[in-house]
């Protein structure tokens, strides 16, 4: 502690600065309560006076150098978060899509509050968890709450806490996912479930970012940021009454609306191939190519359950095709009553073993050239719109 010219304290604050995840002990033949507590305040790991018990330093040193490693497990962990749920894991080639993921990017490095719509489905925890990982926050935790999962008689306790004897059961206090996500964020999923009651205690949250425990006579501060996500119209439950206006504005400040996956069917064969691309990994499947055929009906299918659709097909495809090419009959059964409709002496490509790339530019080419280059034949060919067709032209060089 006593080195001279500089103290112990000032060699602990230069550490600190330059490797803040190095312990520090402190060691003094001059201690006092006052320079103890001063050490600690400024990071030290431990603070001992001498004489030194030399077991008892090793005992120490041990200790540091185990909690040092579990922090760096622990930043290592973070990282692999933020890579598994990073926004290039959402996979997109839709311009509609990127936007999303563009804004969502922004709006990451701010505590705004986000609202996600979209259709069940399309992946809006996914973009939730992205906007987290991607934040100051996401070293802090990531509360995630299914408000049409927890009973209504259950909600308000849940989310807020509560104190002992609040009710019958409540023996001893409860921190609610407000409090447990203090620092981070606070993800509530179908927030058009949520009781007229509890949406009046979550405005008053999110006004003054005070939560009151049930039983409780004393507000407790939080500090978080909140993203919520529904499927449901809420302007229209709005005027049915049973949403608040004044909720649905405090909670409006950043809307993202994901697209159903029938309005960006460009993104079919990139996600396809995403999928395939887990299997192979995870249990060694050796799909590698779609048939045309095949991944016409996919591109045709109107997808109601979105993306969680898709994967179930992928899903189904892997168990059903013992091959590396994906075929019609080895399509779900609702995607293969379809098959009728494409001409059986359709050219086929698989000799060429195409990927799934290529393949979708053969498919962009065999449109241009069946509307005779007119762009906007092609895109009702397809099934896209003329800016989405024009985007995909450009990147496979097409004329």
């Amino acid at each position: 502690l006593q080195l001279g010219k500089l103290s112990g304290l000032d060699v602990l604050e230069e550490a600190k600065k330059t490797k803040p995840g190095l312990p520090v002990l402190i060691i003094t033949g001059y201690g006092t309560v006052k320079s103890a507590v001063e050490a600690m305040r400024k990071g030290a790991y431990d603070y001992i006076s001498k004489p030194v018990d030399h077991d008892e330093l090793k005992i120490l040193i041990a200790r540091a150098l185990e909690l040092r490693r579990l922090a760096q497990d622990n930043q290592a962990l973070r990282a692999g978060l933020r890579e598994q749920f990073g926004f290039d894991r959402i996979v997109s080639r839709s311009p509609r899509m990127i936007e999303v993921k563009r804004l969502a990017a922004d709006v990451a490095q701010t505590d705004t509050t986000v609202l996600i719509t979209g259709e069940s489905g399309t992946g809006k925890e996914l973009l939730a968890r992205a906007i987290h990982y991607a934040s100051p926050r996401a070293a802090r935790p990531l509360v995630a709450v299914n408000c049409a999962g927890i009973p209504e008689s259950l909600l308000e306790s849940e989310l807020f806490g509560y104190e002992p004897g609040a009710f019958t059961d409540a023996k001893k206090s409860k921190q609610g996912r407000f409090q447990l996500a203090h620092h981070g964020t606070l993800f509530l999923d179908e927030i058009g479930e949520l009781c007229p009651a509890a949406q009046a205690k979550l405005l008053r949250v999110l006004e003054d970012r005070t939560v009151e425990p049930l039983g409780g006579t004393r507000g407790v501060k939080v500090d978080i940021r909140v993203i919520c996500a529904t499927n449901q119209d809420l302007p229209h439950l709005i005027k049915q009454g049973r949403f608040r206006e004044d909720l649905y504005y405090r909670l409006h400040v950043c809307p993202l609306q994901i697209p159903s996956l029938r309005e960006r069917p460009e993104d079919i064969p990139a996600l396809l191939e995403a999928f395939l691309g887990t299997l192979t990994r995870e249990r060694g499947v050796h799909i590698r190519h779609v048939s045309p055929e095949a991944l016409r009906l996919l591109t045709a299918h109107a997808w109601p359950g979105n993306v969680r659709e898709l994967h179930n097909a992928v899903e189904w495809i892997s168990l059903n095709c013992k091959e590396d090419t994906i075929r019609p009959d080895h399509l779900p059964p609702h995607l293969r009553a379809a098959a009728g409709s494409v001409p059986k002496e359709r050219p086929s490509l698989l000799s060429l073993g195409l990927s799934v790339e290529e393949m979708e530019k053969a498919m962009l080419e065999e449109a241009l050239h069946e509307a005779g280059g007119n762009v906007s034949e092609a895109s009702r060919l397809l099934k896209v719109t003329r800016n989405t067709l024009r985007y995909r032209m450009e990147k496979y060089g097409l004329k």
